[in-house]
């Protein structure tokens, strides 16, 4: 007789996910490999989630409503899940980024992990750690869904160049990313100006930052260290960093422009070249 691994559905979001799929599986009379058949999805990954192994997608919850018939359950646990897979320290980040009404970010080495590409994502988040990976990378692009709410914030980025040309992963993962970036050219609501090198000094010198506001509640700044997360409603930080970002806008080029200097570096450092017999490539 095969072991079958119990879990306890009161030890986390992932768990309790876990052992209703598997219950009402049961009920339904399929096996794992049936299950998986119907859903498009192997059964060995259906008996990873089951067993609290492997971290489901919204894809995958989706099809299983619609599978078994339960009105959209495993839809609204799936995002409990998810958000329990973050790390201790970001878990308050993101219930900031889901609540607020507009973000404005500061990046100077990276694209934000709101648009970040899948590729990209791994890339960034594989760094010196390749556990688990498959279930990081799905965890940071779920954040992402606050994006596409009703009601959306505004969300406003102004970029480094740097990022632009920190290679990271391969030339394909970058021309995706930058493609990716230009796909919100003419979103309203989601608006990126890139700092360019010939700005000099400049107000985001000191690194990195947020600024989150709110319908109801004061505005807030965050920044990250390794491994941790430092929000602040500090009126002085506040307006400080408000003040930076107001500067930085400025010295910053216009959406147009960046757009073009989107296309511009995606095409001529991270462009697909002809290769000769040898291999090599040729201009």
């Amino acid at each position: 007789m095969s072991h079958v691994n119990v879990l306890d559905p009161g030890a986390s979001p992932l768990d309790y996910y876990g052992f209703e799929l598997r219950r009402l599986r049961e009920a339904a009379g399929l096996t794992q490999r049936q299950l998986g058949d119907i859903l498009n999805y192997t059964g060995s990954l259906v008996g990873q989630i089951e067993t609290a192994r492997k971290v489901p997608t919204p894809e995958f919850s989706e099809r299983l409503d619609a599978a078994l018939g339960t009105g959209g359950l495993f839809s609204r646990l799936v995002d409990l899940v998810l958000r329990s897979q973050l790390p201790t320290w970001f878990r308050e980040v993101a219930e900031l980024q889901s609540r607020a009404t507009e973000i404005y970010a500061f990046e100077a080495h990276v694209v934000p992990g709101l648009l970040q590409t899948q590729e990209y994502a791994r890339a960034v988040l594989g760094v010196l750690d390749k556990a688990d990976l498959d279930d990081r990378t799905a965890v940071r692009l779920d954040r992402q869904r606050i994006l596409q709410k009703q009601e959306p914030p505004l969300y406003w980025v102004v970029l480094s160049e740097a990022a632009l040309y920190l290679k990271v992963g391969k030339p394909e993962t970058m021309r995706g990313q930058l493609a990716h970036l230009l796909s919100f050219e003419d979103n309203p609501r989601i608006n990126i100006q890139v700092l360019p090198f010939s700005a000099g000094a400049h107000a985001g010198l000191t690194g990195s930052f947020d600024v989150y506001r709110f319908a109801g509640d004061p505005a807030i700044v965050y920044t990250e260290g390794y491994g941790s997360g430092h929000p602040t409603a500090n009126p002085h930080t506040v307006r400080n960093c408000s003040l930076r970002y107001d500067h930085l806008q400025a010295a910053a080029l216009s959406i147009r422009d960046s757009a073009e200097l989107f296309r511009r570096v995606m095409e001529g450092r991270y462009g697909e070249h002809r290769e000769s017999a040898n291999g090599h490539p040729v201009a």
